[in-house]
C-alpha cells in the first residue's frame, strides 16, 4: 500500500504507485475523467517510420530545439498547411528529438474547460503538442459562462506559467487562428508554412521510393503534379501502385485522389515576333474532355481574342516547367463588336503556342 498526502488530503494507492521529481522524458496524452479531473496517460512510443525526411525538416527541427535551449522563456511554433503535406511528420520528428534531449512531450488532442490551468502545472522543460489546433480549439464555440477556447490558452502561451515550455500547434486553416496568435512572435516565435512538394522534391521522393525499373514513370507523375497539387500522402500511394507493376495512368483513377480543387492557371498566347497576350488567372478543369475557351487581353481590358483548346493536347515542357499547346492545336475567335482597327490588329498576329502555368498559393511570409 502507498499513502500519498497532498495538503490535508491523503489518498491510498496500491504498491504499483511510483513517484518522480519530474516527468520522465516520454510522450503522454492529456486525458480527463469526470470524477478525478485531468491526468496524463502514457502515449504509444512515437517513432519515425520514414527512413528519410524531406523538405528540409531536420534542419528546422534542430533550429527549433536550439532556439528553445537558448531562450529564457517559453517558445511557440506554428505548423500550418494543407492536409497530408508533412506537418504531423515534422511534429513527430520534433517530439522524438525532444525526448532524446530529456524533454517530455504532452499531446493535447481535445479541448476541455480548465485545461490551460492543468497545462501550467509542469515545473520543468516540456513540449506541448496541440494537433489540428484549428479543429480542437479554434472551431469550438464557448458555452454560456465559458471562456473562448483560444482565449483560455493565451495566458499559458504568454509565458507567465511555471517551467519553460515548447508549444507546438499544427493547423490546416491558418485563418482560423486567433489574431492574438498570428503575428505575435512573442507567443509563437516560428511559423513554418508547409507547401506542396516542388518538382525537384517529387523527383527525389520518387527516385527513393520507386524501384529502378519503374523510373520511366517519373516524368509522367511529375507532369501530372504540375496540373494538380500532390502531397506526400498522394505520392506514397502512387509509388506503392507503380511498384506493384501498374502504369501511373492506369493507377490514378482508382486511387483516393480526386478532382475537387479549384485550381487556377496563368495563360499566355505567344505570337510569331514575340507578342504575348494572356489571361492572368483562369480556372481550368484539366480532367474533362470538353473544349476550353478563354478570353485573353493585351491590356487586361479589351478581350478581343478567345483561344479554344483541349487540355489533352497539352505537352509538358520539363525544362521550362509549364504546359504548352502548339498553334496548330489552337482555335482563335475574335469579338467583332470591338472597333475594326483593334480587331484587325489582333487578326494580323500569327499564333505560335499557348503556355499554361499553375498559380501557386501566395506565400504568407514576407520576402526580403
Amino acid at each position: 500500500m502507498k499513502a500519498i498526502k497532498i495538503g490535508n488530503r491523503v489518498e491510498i494507492y496500491n504498491d504499483m504507485v511510483r513517484t518522480f521529481d519530474e516527468l520522465p522524458p516520454k510522450a503522454y496524452i492529456v486525458r480527463f475523467a469526470k470524477l478525478s479531473g485531468f491526468y496524463l496517460e502514457e502515449y504509444a512510443e512515437i517513432e519515425l517510420k520514414e527512413e528519410k525526411i524531406y523538405g528540409g525538416q531536420p534542419e528546422k527541427v534542430r533550429k527549433v530545439l536550439e532556439a528553445y535551449r537558448r531562450s529564457d522563456r517559453n517558445l511557440g511554433v506554428i505548423l500550418s498547411g494543407d492536409k497530408g503535406i508533412g506537418k504531423t511528420l515534422f511534429a513527430r520528428f520534433l517530439a522524438v528529438e525532444a525526448i532524446k534531449q530529456g524533454i517530455p512531450v504532452l499531446v493535447v488532442d481535445r479541448y476541455i474547460p480548465g485545461i490551460a490551468s492543468y497545462l501550467e502545472k509542469p515545473d520543468q522543460r516540456v513540449m506541448l503538442l496541440f494537433d489540428e489546433f484549428d479543429k480542437t480549439f479554434a472551431a469550438l464555440k464557448p458555452r454560456d459562462a465559458e471562456q473562448e477556447p483560444q482565449a483560455e490558452l493565451l495566458g499559458l502561451f504568454d509565458g507567465i506559467s511555471q517551467g519553460k515550455k515548447l508549444f507546438v500547434i499544427t493547423c490546416n486553416e491558418v485563418r482560423g487562428l486567433s489574431d492574438c496568435i498570428l503575428n505575435r512572435p512573442g507567443r509563437f516565435h516560428y511559423h513554418f508554412r508547409f507547401d506542396y512538394p516542388s518538382e525537384e522534391e517529387i523527383r527525389g521522393y520518387l527516385a527513393d521510393k520507386l524501384e529502378k525499373k519503374y523510373y520511366g514513370e517519373i516524368d509522367t507523375i511529375v507532369e501530372f503534379s504540375r496540373k494538380v497539387d500532390l502531397n506526400y500522402d498522394c505520392l506514397r500511394a502512387i509509388a506503392m501502385e507503380v511498384n506493384g507493376g501498374e502504369k501511373f495512368a492506369a493507377a490514378i483513377p482508382d486511387l483516393n485522389i480526386l478532382n475537387l480543387a479549384q485550381d487556377k492557371y496563368k495563360l499566355d498566347l505567344h505570337f510569331k515576333g514575340g507578342e504575348i497576350i494572356g489571361a492572368p488567372e483562369v480556372q481550368i478543369d484539366f480532367f474533362s474532355d470538353d473544349e476550353k475557351a478563354v478570353n485573353i487581353s493585351e491590356d487586361n481590358y479589351n478581350e478581343i481574342i478567345s483561344v479554344h483548346f483541349y487540355t489533352q493536347d497539352c505537352e509538358y515542357d520539363m525544362q521550362k516547367r509549364y504546359a504548352v499547346i502548339p498553334a496548330e492545336r489552337l482555335r482563335l475567335t475574335y469579338d467583332e463588336d470591338y472597333g475594326t482597327e483593334l480587331v484587325n490588329k489582333m487578326k494580323a498576329l500569327v499564333p505560335d503556342y499557348l503556355t499554361i502555368k499553375k498559380i501557386r498559393n501566395r506565400s504568407l511570409h514576407y520576402a526580403v
